[in-house]
């Protein structure tokens, strides 16, 4: 099935001077951080099943993550929820498409996944780097979570080539930065055969980059939101795939 492809692509980073050179990082303009798009219900249909089926290999929470999740679920149901379509009645949502999702707060991630298009990983700061202690990874593209889940970012980025010392390091002051109010984002864009969101990869099985025409374009807008309470920052990913073709000539 092909009901959680994108039919445009909103932003191309690669045509963005500003966003084209690492990390390419920009604010986020007013609430813009969370979005429902025309992919919504075929995205979180597959989101449901995966985290019914397999919750071990989309979820995990470390117990220093625990409450940086609950905050996240807190911030996501009273914040922005209301904004982007979804009704709120005591401790149930009814999603854009219609779905009704219990609040389960002795598991936020988990109920976050079944309200989000979103991916969200949780990092906390831990000696001189941010940890991963939780996450919500129901589309991975090419990584597994749990090879990276209680690693600091320098280790999860290990296997990626482009991520030298010198990147590391501007990454490790942008998580420093961040502030609470004023979030930043970031895409990329990837060449795909395949039309799996789900794309687990081990570090030593990674995936090969295809020659380019193999069909579709897979691209992440990737936020970092800081929670006050917490201080945690969160790396949201809303990940667009779409056929090549669609993509328009600009």
């Amino acid at each position: 099935m092909t009901d959680h492809l994108h039919n445009r692509l909103p932003f191309a980073p690669w045509a963005d001077p500003r966003t084209r050179r690492l990390p390419g990082v920009l604010p986020v303009e007013g609430d813009d951080w969370l979005r429902v798009d025309e992919a919504y219900g075929g995205q979180m249909r597959l989101r449901d099943r995966l985290i019914a089926e397999v919750p071990g290999r989309v979820h995990a929470l470390l117990p220093e993550g625990r409450a940086a999740a609950g905050e996240l679920l807190d911030r996501v149901v009273a914040g922005e929820l209301p904004r982007l379509g979804f009704s709120v009645t005591g401790q149930e949502v009814t999603r854009p498409d219609g779905v009704r999702v219990r609040l389960d707060r002795a598991e936020p991630l988990l109920t976050l996944g079944r309200l989000c298009q979103n991916d969200f990983c949780l990092h906390l700061k831990q000696g001189d780097e941010h940890v991963l202690v939780g996450a919500i990874l129901c589309f991975p593209a090419g990584w597994t979570l749990a090879e990276k889940i209680g690693r600091p970012l320098s280790r999860i980025h290990g296997p990626v080539q482009s991520y030298d010392d010198d990147i590391a390091r501007r990454v490790q002051r942008m998580f420093d930065a961040i502030r609470p109010g004023q979030p930043l984002w970031r895409a990329n864009g990837l060449i795909y055969t395949e039309t799996d969101l789900f794309y687990p990869r081990t570090e030593a099985a990674p995936r090969k980059r295809p020659e380019d025409g193999a069909g579709y374009v897979r691209s992440e807008r990737q936020c970092f939101v800081k929670l006050a309470v917490s201080g945690a920052v969160v790396f949201s990913i809303h990940t667009y795939l779409l056929r090549q073709e669609d993509l328009t000539a600009e």
